[in-house]
């Protein structure tokens, strides 16, 4: 059976989970990207043909042109829209486009939340290339979060408190990607988390999900996750509702969410499995085959009424920061071991010596600390210990 995967850069969830898993699957792959080089490179015994994933017409003429699918599937933001198309032409599983369509687009989902009276988010969009001085008249109250319609990882999300900052801060951001439509909409406040969901369609289970930690305003830098085994009821009632509502239920679906006053409301859907090595903890802690059985659904195969997945973990995940541009002089290498009940890994995301500017995005991550054990205080501990410990030093 032959899969295809659509993909962007390399990617951890990629590398580390889908690729694995399609290989104890038995499955052929092909991967399909429009770069093709750093594929090659990190997968050399793989079969990667340069497309325009972009384009879902790109994608279809390629498969079409080569081997029959069986899967067509895709890891990234940027491409569930194009890899769902792909699969309804060829007549496969897949998500329904739409649903794909709205998730990404931050304005059509605002728009469709609001339509079907599952929640109403003031708002408003700024064209790309137009004056934000359209904005002023906007129905949207201060203070507000700008951020690009189809933008991933907190990139150019930011808190503004008055009319003078919002323009200035979305001049800003149409200098830097002036093809970027933008959305104004109201801050939610609120506890932010998240809900981890798989789907077949007609089978969805709740996989839990964290309680996300950020940094300081006016940014929106996920700095530390911490794993909630089951949100109450209430609140994941009304996020599954909203949910339904977009149409989303196929796959995996990572959604971030704040809660406030016993009010559940979603801040953006990822129509796609939790990234930042969250899903390889996931896995590792709910002890489940959980990148097969997200393949297993675009093949076309019923998800089990019961995963059969540990209920007993603790786990938090750290992101160390640079705080400043500069050159990466000093870090802690890869890091395995075990203590006192908990099971810690770290991994470096800078190369010693590589230079970067500050982004106020998870592009600012030097590392990733993943910690799993059947106790949170044990785990917070360790993890706490462990950091406390390393030193890394970035140079002007």
């Amino acid at each position: 059976m032959r899969l295809y995967l659509l993909a962007l850069n390399p990617t951890d969830s990629v590398s580390e989970g889908f690729l694995p898993a399609a290989a104890r699957l038995g499955l052929d792959v092909t991967v399909l990207t429009e770069q093709p080089e750093s594929h090659r490179r990190a997968h050399p015994d793989l079969e990667v043909l340069e497309c325009d994933v972009r384009d879902f017409r790109a994608v279809i003429t390629r498969i079409a042109t080569h081997h029959r699918p069986d899967a067509v599937f895709t890891n990234s933001d940027h491409l569930q829209t194009q890899a769902a198309l792909a699969a309804e032409y060829f007549g496969l599983p897949a998500k329904d486009w739409r649903a794909a369509l709205r998730a990404k687009d931050k304005a059509h989902l605002r728009r469709h939340l609001a339509l079907t009276g599952a929640d109403t988010v003031r708002s408003a969009e700024l064209p790309a290339g137009q004056d934000p001085s359209v904005l002023l008249g906007a129905d949207v109250p201060y203070p507000c979060v700008v951020k690009p319609r189809e933008g991933v990882a907190s990139e150019d999300v930011v808190l503004v408190h008055d009319s003078d900052e919002l323009l200035l801060r979305c001049k800003e951001i149409q200098a830097r990607r002036p093809e970027a439509a933008l959305v104004v909409e109201e801050f939610l406040a609120g506890e932010l988390y998240t809900l981890e969901t798989l789907g077949d369609g007609s089978v969805r289970h709740v996989l839990g999900g964290f309680h996300t930690e950020l940094s300081p305003p006016p940014y929106f830098i996920e700095e530390r996750l911490t794993f909630v085994p089951a949100h109450p009821e209430p609140v994941v009632r009304q996020i599954l509702a909203q949910l339904d509502a977009l149409g989303v239920g196929f796959g995996a679906c990572h959604t971030e969410f704040v809660v406030h006053e016993g009010r559940a409301r979603i801040i953006e859907v990822n129509y796609r499995a939790i990234g930042d090595q969250c899903d390889l903890l996931l896995a590792q802690l709910l002890d489940i085959p959980l990148f097969e059985h997200i393949l297993r659904t675009h093949l076309g195969e019923p998800l089990p009424a019961d995963l059969g997945a540990r209920t007993d973990g603790a786990a938090r995940l750290e992101y160390p920061c640079a705080d400043t541009a500069g050159t990466l002089r000093s870090a802690p290498g890869p890091v395995d071991l075990e203590t006192d009940g908990v099971r810690l890994t770290y991994r470096p995301l800078r190369e010693i010596g590589e230079r970067h500017e500050l982004h106020h995005t998870n592009r600012d991550y030097l590392g990733v600390l993943r910690a799993t054990g059947t106790d949170q205080a044990t785990v917070d501990r360790v993890v706490a210990d462990f950091l406390a410990a390393q030193r890394w030093e970035i140079a002007p």
